[in-house]
């Protein structure tokens, strides 16, 4: 038996960065497709504008750096779908180039580059339309809006004037006025399936933080399956906060994560004029995640030594 010496990590996962960044954007292509049924032509121009962004972007800065092309590892690619799947549909084309350009130079790079970025590249991206054009960014159309001669502008159903008037099975489907690729419940957890069947995502987080939304919406008297499939829930839970570089990587850091997005998120939604809040819940959160992780060694050492002191007592 030959015996090999060489240093950590000494237990290897077959799936490198591209592969996990290619069945990412595969479980993606479900709501992908089902905001393009949705929304037409505007929302397959939003998601190709971006996806073509971003690879420009990130081929432009690895060529000002003189570095070799980062293209081919997906990463480059998912931003781009990723930050699509948050914006209107019918949002100006330069605009998205525009949020690309700010997640891919600024987040990514300008902090050294995947691996690197404290903030997920995507929703900061988003943030920055949001700031930069508020009208833009809150101006939705119903779904099949392209079969009248003139779009049909409409509120999102976590609007307070719409949350009477939208189903949750209307929620599920994705018959609802929204963003590209947040609207349909069924095509996201479709997608969420796929990734956790690939062994790519963790339920910690997503499980923690979905609990915790319905928990609290059961709390404060609302329909708990409403904040589930509404807005960017599902697709925050499952596709957003997971970002292995902008999330905790202890257990017990995961589980300090999902729960205070959850009650950040519903205490945005419940008690203040914003109907939604995802994406800057999740940025700010992505700041404090070095603290959870250390917060979660720390329980996980107190845990440890609770049970070990009555294993010795008994």
């Amino acid at each position: 038996m030959r015996l090999f010496v060489a240093a950590s990590p000494h237990s290897r996962n077959p799936q490198d960065v591209s592969s996990i960044m290619l069945h990412v954007i595969l479980a993606l292509v479900p709501t992908s497709l089902m905001g393009i049924f949705f929304f037409g032509i505007p929302a397959l121009s939003v998601i190709i504008t971006s996806v073509l962004s971003a690879l420009a972007f990130e081929v432009g800065v690895n060529t000002l750096r003189h570095q070799k092309l980062t293209i081919f590892d997906g990463s480059a690619a998912l931003t781009g779908l990723l930050l699509a799947l948050t914006l209107p549909p019918i949002i100006p084309l330069w605009m998205v180039v525009l949020g690309n350009g700010f997640s891919i130079i600024v987040v990514k790079h300008l902090f050294g580059g995947l691996g690197h970025n404290i903030f997920n590249p995507a929703l900061s991206g988003r943030l920055f339309l949001s700031v930069a054009y508020p009208v833009a960014m809150t101006s939705w159309i119903k779904p099949h809006a392209l079969l009248d001669p003139v779009y049909i502008s409409t509120a999102t159903p976590l609007a307070k004037e719409a949350t009477l008037i939208v189903s949750n099975w209307q929620l599920f489907w994705g018959n609802v006025g929204g963003s590209v690729g947040e609207t349909s419940a069924f095509a996201i957890l479709l997608g969420a399936i796929w990734l956790f069947k690939k062994g790519i995502l963790d339920w910690k987080i997503p499980g923690s933080f979905l609990a915790t939304v319905f928990f609290m919406a059961l709390l404060f008297g609302q329909d708990p399956l409403f904040h589930l499939l509404a807005g960017g829930t599902l697709l925050g839970a499952f596709f957003m906060m997971t970002d292995y570089v902008t999330s905790p990587l202890t257990k017990m850091g995961r589980l300090l994560y999902g729960i205070t997005l959850g009650v950040l998120v519903m205490s945005v939604r419940l008690f203040s004029h914003m109907p939604e809040g995802l994406a800057f819940c999740i940025v700010l959160m992505n700041g404090v995640v070095p603290l959870l992780d250390k917060a979660g060694i720390a329980l996980h050492v107190h845990v440890y030594a609770l049970i070990f002191k009555e294993h010795q007592d008994t």
